[in-house]
């Protein structure tokens, strides 16, 4: 990209004007991309506002109708699939064909949730009277704030946009203001579309001003957000006074158990594949490793040689990389100082252990840290890069006790040969999901949420979708 974009606000299908002040900048060059908008506080009323002049005209609608311009929406999507890619990777730092398979989901993810229009389901429940029927329905919220996070700023936008609509809810958009420019280009596609003015709105800005309007809003009716912890607990608040229903994707610190039965040479490439992926900034992959020590040494001599041989750059001046860059210097001024604190507590780096001369980037290289302690905050705290943390452990027994000792519980993962642990396992680790021998990575069709402070609610599937609605129960006496 070389031409700096001025993007606008999209409320009620119509390009807001207003003064661009957010620099969009490239973090594998540090170059400037474009500018977006801080949408001002009358901007994000009129964006609720015609939102929720629309929601009930698009309720009334059948939802097989509504399925329609969902699917009209990712044919756009398809249609423009490489230039979004490239888009993409420019914002955002993630490799070339990881956004494109971010940009063919996204479609494909689009097209799945229409399919549930004609799958919506309420209840016939029995009554204890004679004569009476009890009907369970499910009926939209209203109007969704949606607010995106930076690593798959692309696919966020379907996750929740897709089963509001559906549904019959309306939605008013904020996307990172790290990567808006993924979803300024979303609306232009909408815009391309006949869906109705105010279903889909998009502001852009910072959380602590379209954000904190967006969560304090009584005009909004449910919250879906995806990010930190710390932004999570603030949206709470922030919705308190409101009882503003939530649904929060929040970290996570991913435990992989690699037991001494494990397919080491399987256990080494879906661990790397999880740790690496957009560079480590990926709330479910793998973030420490619980190893049996039988094979610990093995296991570390083989996980060092494959973090070491990942490729990485800057995604769109070089070819087949694995990784790109980190998305800001505070990211990586925080992974570089998490392995500073981590080597003065004792920790080995067997490789990588340092900033890369990358150029004018936020490249860190992928790392492998030895003799890691359960006391060790690398251990305890969300790195969000591409480093892995390695402890010994004597048995599963000791693994399971480790890796449930965490204030986040969104996924986990084992590697075994036996149906017996695995299974075992699956039973006692107290996390939204757990992966058998493969990478952590969601189908659209699961159930993806978390215990503890990994969030509230979740996302995909039936109770994805369900998480857009509230039930309605009717009494009927004949």
């Amino acid at each position: 990209m070389t031409e700096i974009i001025h993007y606008q606000n999209f409320i009620a299908n119509a390009f807001v004007p207003s003064d661009p002040s957010i620099e969009v900048r490239n973090p594998a060059n540090n170059q400037l991309l474009a500018r977006v908008p801080e949408a001002s506080g009358e901007q994000v009323e009129a964006a609720i506002a015609a939102a929720r002049h629309a929601q009930k005209n698009w309720a009334a609608r059948p939802a097989i109708e509504r399925a329609g311009y969902l699917r009209k929406i990712a044919s756009k999507v398809r249609d423009n699939a490489e230039r979004l890619a490239h888009l993409i990777t420019a914002e955002q730092g993630k490799v070339l064909g990881l956004a494109r398979v971010e940009v063919n989901f996204t479609a494909d993810y689009l097209d799945y949730m229409a399919e549930w229009a004609r799958r919506l389901e309420g209840e016939v429940l029995t009554s204890d009277r004679v004569g009476e029927n009890i009907f369970l329905l499910r009926k939209p919220l209203g109007v969704v704030a949606g607010i995106l996070p930076w690593n798959f700023p692309f696919f966020l936008i379907a996750r929740k946009m897709a089963p509001a609509l559906v549904t019959g809810n309306t939605i008013v958009i904020k996307p990172s203001e790290e990567t808006p420019i993924n979803c300024f280009e979303f609306a232009r596609l909408v815009a391309e579309t006949d869906l109705p003015p105010g279903v889909f709105n998009v502001v852009s800005g910072t959380g602590a001003t379209v954000g904190q309007r967006l969560t304090r809003h009584a005009g909004v009716d449910l919250i879906s957000f995806t990010g930190s912890v710390d932004t999570g607990s603030r949206i709470m608040a922030a919705a308190a006074p409101n009882i503003t229903k939530l649904n929060l994707e929040l970290g996570g610190k991913a435990p992989a158990i690699v037991l001494a039965d494990a397919d080491l040479e399987l256990a080494v490439k879906a661990v790397t594949a999880s740790r690496v992926i957009n560079t480590g900034q990926v709330c479910n992959c793998a973030e420490r490793v619980y190893v049996e020590r039988k094979v610990a040494d093995q296991f570390i001599e083989q996980m060092a040689a494959s973090m070491a041989a990942t490729r990485y750059g800057d995604p769109l001046a070089e070819d087949d990389l694995d990784m790109g860059p980190l998305i800001n210097q505070a990211a990586l001024d925080k992974v570089a100082q998490m392995v500073r604190t981590a080597t003065g507590q004792g920790a080995e780096v067997v490789t990588g252990g340092a900033v890369a001369g990358k150029g004018a980037g936020f490249h860190y290289q992928p790392t492998v840290l030895a003799g890691c302690g359960s006391d060790m905050a690398i251990m305890r705290q969300e790195i969000f890069g591409p480093v892995l943390p390695i402890q010994i452990v004597e048995d599963l027994d000791e693994a399971i006790a480790l890796a449930n000792d965490s204030e986040y519980g969104l996924t986990s993962s084992v590697y075994t040969r036996s149906l017996s642990a695995a299974m075992r396992a699956s039973n006692e680790l107290d996390f939204g999901e757990t992966y058998i021998n493969r990478e952590n990575f969601e189908a659209m069709q699961g159930f993806h949420a978390g215990a503890r402070k990994s969030g509230i609610g979740g996302a995909d599937g039936k109770h994805g979708l369900y998480e857009y609605t509230h039930t309605h129960v009717v009494y009927i006496q004949i």
